[in-house]
């Protein structure tokens, strides 16, 4: 062969490695990438194409697919939309997913590995290939329930069973309709998602979940249990000036209303607690300190990541070194940095009421395949020990003193024992501060764990306090769970 011969089969052997190469690239290495793609039409229609298995949520399914008339082959619809919208998120065909829909995607389109066996059925047996059903553990007269009680308000409701980790409610205000964003209509879609993130409220923001906020006097049960773990007693005398001077500075820390706790300048702890007195616990963060208060705060869940499996924010203390004496004695009373998502306080409810064990929360219940065949379960899940269970008996006695004679009176039920907490959170100079409540009845045999947080005092704005606001909605959730047998 001679040399021009022998150069150009060299090219085309070349060319042929090149192309080799680019085939088995783009088949293998790309193939996911590719399969993920937005852009990849073939994808979408296949995807869409398949039966969706439902979310259901006490029987009944809230989100389904139905088969239609278009390229698509079905369309997802949600019952009850916005009620639920927090949990299910959506299922767009030009947006993708969100809530349930992403977390537990692989369940509800079938590829899953624990339906793998359930796809060789398919196989062999021809039958139409159709995703599992994903069940929650939402109730849904609780769920109703808290969602009525927050009325027009912006907030959120989460209502665990202590004893499982079992989230019973997950509500978050203003919601939106997920249908709007399921529609084949592309035009209307793209119309809908302009609108609901132009919206200043914030419709598609989990507050549940994703919004932490300062949580004001209800992280007074952070300060209590590092006190009592320390040794105190409900009944240790503390002191409660009228006004606590903030060292290292000219502030001052006063009361709600500038009001006086005690007449002699002391009171207990669990008085302290009863009337959310703010310079007592002020005084108390002071006398711990603030590797104290993070200490217990870390062992109830804060700075810790936490997913349900929706991922949730994390809650935050301030670092070590990031905060001094006058900042410690507001972190006390869940201001300066403090941050806690509504599922953060009703965790820490939850554990006081579960004799000091935090169990981890979840969403789904079970994974069902197309012949009902249970395919996975969650299992009820100890995250640890947050207080030993002498302090969790007297934080109880302590919060049920908080309903019975306190500042927690609108959330008493006759004939139940409730537990409970305020909190009022301020925010800034120039907004009305967030009224929250938090707590678990019944006190002696707890079945469930609530928290209420309503953004700059809804309805009452500057008049409004976590009694007066907060409370009575989680007192229409309580006597859901309790109504409901759950």
């Amino acid at each position: 062969m001679n040399t021009p011969l022998r150069r150009l089969a060299t090219v085309v052997i070349a060319m042929f490695v090149v192309l080799m190469g680019g085939a088995t690239w783009v088949q293998f290495f790309q193939a996911s990438a590719l399969n993920n793609d937005n852009r990849n039409v073939r994808t979408l229609y296949r995807e869409f194409d398949t039966d969706r298995g439902p979310i259901v949520v006490g029987g009944a399914a809230v989100a389904s697919s139905t088969p239609v008339d278009d390229s698509f082959g079905y369309l997802r619809q949600y019952v009850d939309g916005p009620v639920y919208a927090p949990a299910t998120g959506y299922y767009s065909v030009i947006y993708g997913r969100s809530g349930i829909e992403k977390a537990m995607n692989t369940e509800l389109n079938g590829s899953a590995g624990s339906l793998f066996y359930t796809r060789i059925q398919d196989l062999i047996t021809g039958r139409q290939p159709k995703g599992a059903s994903v069940e929650l553990t939402l109730d849904p007269k609780v769920q109703q329930a808290a969602w009525d009680a927050l009325g027009d308000q912006t907030g959120a409701v989460v209502a665990i069973d202590p004893s499982t980790g079992a989230i019973l409610a997950l509500v978050s205000k203003p919601s939106y309709d997920p249908n709007l964003l399921a529609s084949h209509d592309t035009a209307a879609v793209r119309e809908a998602w302009d609108a609901l993130n132009a919206d200043a409220s914030a419709p598609m923001l989990n507050r549940a979940l994703n919004q932490t906020y300062p949580p004001g006097s209800t992280f007074k049960l952070v300060t209590s249990a590092a006190a009592l773990e320390s040794g105190m007693t409900p009944e240790t005398p503390i002191a409660a000036p009228d006004v606590l001077p903030l060292p290292q500075s000219t502030a001052v820390l006063q009361n709600y209303g500038g009001e006086k706790c005690s007449s002699t300048g002391q009171m207990t702890l669990a008085d302290a607690l009863r009337i959310s007195c703010n310079t007592a616990f002020g005084q108390l963060g002071l006398d711990l300190g603030s590797d104290a208060l993070r200490e217990q705060a870390d062992a109830f869940g804060y700075d810790q990541d936490l997913t349900v499996p929706l991922p949730v924010s994390t809650s935050v203390f301030p670092a070590k070194g990031d905060i001094d004496a006058p900042q410690t004695a507001l972190s006390a009373i869940g201001q300066y940095d403090v941050r806690a998502t509504p599922l953060e306080v009703a965790m820490v409810t939850a554990t006081i009421a579960n004799d000091g064990v935090r169990m981890a929360p979840y969403l789904v219940s079970s994974v069902r395949n197309q012949d009902l065949t249970v395919v996975d379960t969650t299992q009820p899940r100890s995250l640890g020990r947050s207080i030993s269970a002498s302090t969790a008996a007297e934080l109880t006695a302590m919060m049920t003193q908080v309903v019975q004679s306190g500042t927690g009176t609108a959330a008493q039920i006759p004939g139940v024992a409730v537990a409970g907490k305020t909190g009022t959170a301020q925010t800034s100079t120039t907004e009305a501060p967030h009224a929250w409540f938090t707590a678990f009845a019944p006190a002696d045999a707890p079945k469930v764990a609530v928290a209420v947080v309503v953004e700059h005092g809804g309805s009452l704005g500057n008049e409004a306090t976590g009694g007066r606001v907060a409370a009575p909605i989680a007192k229409a959730v309580i006597e859901a769970v309790l109504g409901s047998g759950s």
